[in-house]
C-alpha cells in the first residue's frame, strides 16, 4: 500500500479519535450536589424578543415544607405505575419527585453496609430499578410570574384525585388546589407502554394581563453508570429551535448563568443514556420562550449540575400544555416523537455528524435487529457483523489489491520516466498518466476502497458511546461491552491481528524502511489508543482483521505468480529527443 494512504488513515483516526480524550472533563468527586445546595435563588430565562435581553432573579419566596405552625398537611405521595415506570408526584405543587425504571438497572458502583471494622467495602452495582432524579430534586415546579410577584406552587397544598395509580390504559391524574382567590388544576395523562406524559393545567385569577409560568427541569439527572467520568461529561441541556443544540454541564462558566432565548420546541436535560424532556409540539399551542441554565455550588473545576429552568407565557385564561419525557433514551421511541427528538442523543461531534450520524444510526438499527430477531448475544452480534463487513467488501478489497499489484509492477518504468523527466514537471506528468492508460491502471484504484471501513468503524464508536440498548450488554469475560475490557485483553489481541494482518499483506512486496516502520507503529498506536475505547468496538475490529487475513494471504500468492510471471526486462522509456 502507498504510504501516503497508510498516513492519511492515521491522520483520519487521530482527527476522529483524539477528541475523545480532550473533551472528558476530569472529575475527581463523582457525586452530585446535595439537595442543600439547590436552595438557589429562581431565575427568569428570556422570554423571546418581547422581553428584556437578560435573565433577572425572581423576587425570593420561602418554601414551606408543612409543619403545624404553617398550616399546610403533611407532604404526600402519589405513585403512577406501569411495566416501564413508576412515576412519583408529590401533592406539594404536582412535582415529579421520582422516577423509577423496572426494566433498567443502576451501574453505578457502590459500596455495600461495613459488616464490621475490619471489612473491607468492595464496590459493586446496585441491584435496585434505576432512579433517574437524584434525592431532594424534582421536575416540572412551578413558579408563576404575576407582575412583580412570584408565586411558587410547591408550598401550595394540592389534593390528588387518587393516591396510586396503576396503568394499564390511557389514564390521568389531576391535583387541585386553591390559595387567595387563585386556583390551580393540573391534569397528568399516562400510557402503559410510553415514557411520556401529557400534561395540562389552568391557573385562575393571575390577571387581566397575563404572566409567566417557570417550570424547573431540576439540576441533573442521577449517577448512574459504572463510568462516572464519561456520564458527568454527557450531563447537560439541550434545546430545539430550528436546529439541536447541545450544551454540556461542564462547558458553563461556575458563577454565571447561561441564557438560550427561544422560541424552542422541546428542551431536554441529560445525561448519557437517559432524559427529561419538556416537549412543546403543537404548534398551535404556546411554544417556550426561553431556557436559563445555572451552574450550582461545586467543589470541582467543572460544573457537575446547573438549574435549569423554561419559561412559557401565560395568556390571561391560564391555560397550558405540553408532554413531559422521562426516561431512556431509547431511539425508536425518541424518533417516533419526531421532531428531531432523537438527535437529542447525538451520534458524533459538530463538523462530522452529518457524515457519521447516517453511518451510525445504520450500524445500530443492524446490531439490534440481528440480536432481537436472531436472539444473539451483542458479543455474537459482533462478531457476526464484523465478518458480515468483511464478505460485502471482499470484491472492493480484492479489485483494490490487484490495482496496488499492478501499480507495483509498473514501478520499475515509473521510476525510469521519473529520472528521464525529472526536470520537466509537465512532460513528466503526460508520460505517467500515457504509462497508465497504456496498462489499463487506475493510480487511485487501490485507495478509495481501503477507505470505505473507516466510517463503519467510526459509526461503531458512537454507537458504543450512545446506544442504550448495548449498555449492561456482556460477553465472556467482558461485563459489558460499552464499557473497556478491565483486562485489556481484547485491545491486545487486537493489535496483534493488525500486525499480522500488515504482516500477510507485505508478502511480496518490496521492503522499505517506511513500511517496516508502519509494520510495527500502527498495531501499536492503535494498541495504545484501544486500551480506552469499549470493548466492543475491540471484539469489531479483531475479527474484522482476522477475516481479512484468508483474502490477504491470497492475495499475496498471486502477487508471488505474478512476480515470477512477469521477470522480464524493463523496457527503457526514450526522450522525444533520443528518439530522433
Amino acid at each position: 500500500m502507498d504510504r501516503r494512504v497508510i498516513w492519511a488513515l492515521v491522520l483520519m483516526m487521530v482527527i476522529a479519535i483524539v477528541p475523545s480524550f480532550l473533551l472528558k472533563s476530569p472529575v475527581k468527586n463523582p457525586s452530585v450536589a446535595t439537595a442543600d445546595s439547590l436552595s438557589t435563588s429562581t431565575t427568569v430565562p428570556s422570554t423571546g424578543a418581547d422581553s428584556q435581553p437578560t435573565a433577572h432573579a425572581a423576587p425570593p419566596v420561602a418554601t414551606v415544607r408543612g409543619d403545624s405552625a404553617s398550616g399546610l398537611r403533611a407532604e404526600d405521595t402519589v405513585h403512577v405505575q406501569s411495566p416501564l415506570y413508576d412515576y412519583a408526584f408529590s401533592t406539594r405543587g404536582g412535582r415529579l419527585i421520582q422516577v423509577t425504571l423496572p426494566t433498567y438497572r443502576s451501574m453505578a458502583l457502590v459500596a455495600p453496609p461495613s459488616t464490621g471494622a475490619a471489612a473491607r467495602p468492595v464496590l459493586r452495582a446496585s441491584a435496585e430499578p434505576l432512579q433517574m432524579i437524584p434525592a431532594g430534586a424534582s421536575v416540572n415546579d412551578f413558579v408563576m410570574l404575576v407582575g412583580r410577584d412570584s408565586i411558587r406552587l410547591d408550598d401550595w397544598d394540592l389534593t390528588p384525585s387518587t393516591k396510586r395509580l396503576s396503568v394499564s390504559g390511557p389514564s390521568s391524574l389531576t391535583l387541585t388546589g386553591s390559595r387567595n382567590g387563585s386556583t390551580v388544576e393540573l391534569t397528568y395523562t399516562f400510557k402503559p407502554d410510553d415514557y411520556q406524559i401529557g400534561v395540562k393545567g389552568q391557573i385562575r385569577g393571575i390577571g387581566p394581563n397575563g404572566g409567566t409560568l417557570l417550570v424547573g427541569m431540576g439540576h441533573g439527572l442521577q449517577q448512574t453508570e459504572a463510568d462516572s467520568l464519561a456520564n458527568h461529561n454527557e450531563y447537560g441541556v439541550v434545546t430545539k429551535a430550528n436546529d439541536t443544540d447541545l450544551t454540556r454541564f461542564s462547558k458553563l462558566t461556575p458563577g454565571e448563568q447561561k441564557t438560550f432565548t427561544g422560541p424552542f420546541e422541546w428542551v431536554a436535560v441529560k445525561s448519557k443514556y437517559f432524559v427529561t424532556a419538556l416537549l412543546a409540539l403543537d404548534s398551535s399551542a404556546t411554544r417556550i420562550s426561553g431556557v436559563t441554565a445555572t451552574p450550582l455550588p461545586t467543589q470541582e473545576k467543572h460544573p457537575l449540575a446547573a438549574d435549569v429552568r423554561l419559561s412559557l407565557p401565560l395568556n390571561p385564561s391560564g391555560n397550558f400544555g405540553y408532554s413531559l419525557y422521562a426516561g431512556p433514551m431509547e431511539y425508536h421511541r425518541l424518533s417516533l416523537i419526531g421532531h428531531g427528538f432523537d438527535d437529542v442523543n447525538p451520534y458524533g461531534w459538530p463538523g462530522l455528524r452529518t457524515i457519521i450520524r447516517p453511518v451510525a444510526l445504520v450500524v445500530r438499527s443492524l446490531l439490534v435487529w440481528m440480536h432481537t430477531h436472531l436472539s444473539l448475544p451483542y458479543g455474537l452480534v459482533l462478531i457476526c457483523f464484523g465478518i458480515m463487513v468483511r464478505l460485502i467488501l471482499w470484491p472492493l478489497n480484492q479489485k483494490a489489491m490487484r490495482a496496488s499489484m499492478a501499480m507495483q509492477a509498473l514501478q520499475p518504468q515509473l521510476k525510469v520516466i521519473q529520472d528521464r523527466f525529472k526536470d520537466e514537471p509537465q512532460k513528466l506528468q503526460q508520460e505517467m498518466f500515457k504509462l497508465y492508460k497504456e496498462h489499463n491502471v487506475n493510480p487511485f484504484g487501490g485507495c478509495w476502497p481501503m477507505l470505505i471501513p473507516m466510517p463503519v468503524l467510526f459509526a461503531l464508536f458512537f454507537v458504543f458511546q450512545n446506544t442504550i440498548e448495548l449498555r449492561g450488554a456482556h460477553f465472556l469475560w467482558l461485563p459489558d461491552l460499552a464499557q473497556k475490557d478491565p483486562f485489556f485483553i481484547l485491545p491486545v489481541v487486537m493489535g496483534l491481528s493488525m500486525y499480522g494482518l500488515s504482516k500477510v499483506g507485505q508478502i511480496g512486496m518490496e521492503s522499505n524502511p517506511q513500511m517496516k516502520m508502519m509494520l510495527y507503529l500502527m498495531p501499536a498506536m492503535m494498541t495504545f489508543l484501544f486500551f480506552s475505547f469499549a470493548s466492543g468496538l475491540n471484539l469489531y475490529y479483531t475479527v474484522s482483521n482476522l477475516a481479512s487475513i484468508p483474502q490477504q494471504w491470497l492475495l499475496a500468492k498471486e502477487r508471488l505468480r505474478r512476480q515470477a510471471a512477469n521477470a522480464v526486462p524493463v523496457v527503457e522509456v526514450k526522450t522525444k529527443k533520443q528518439r530522433t
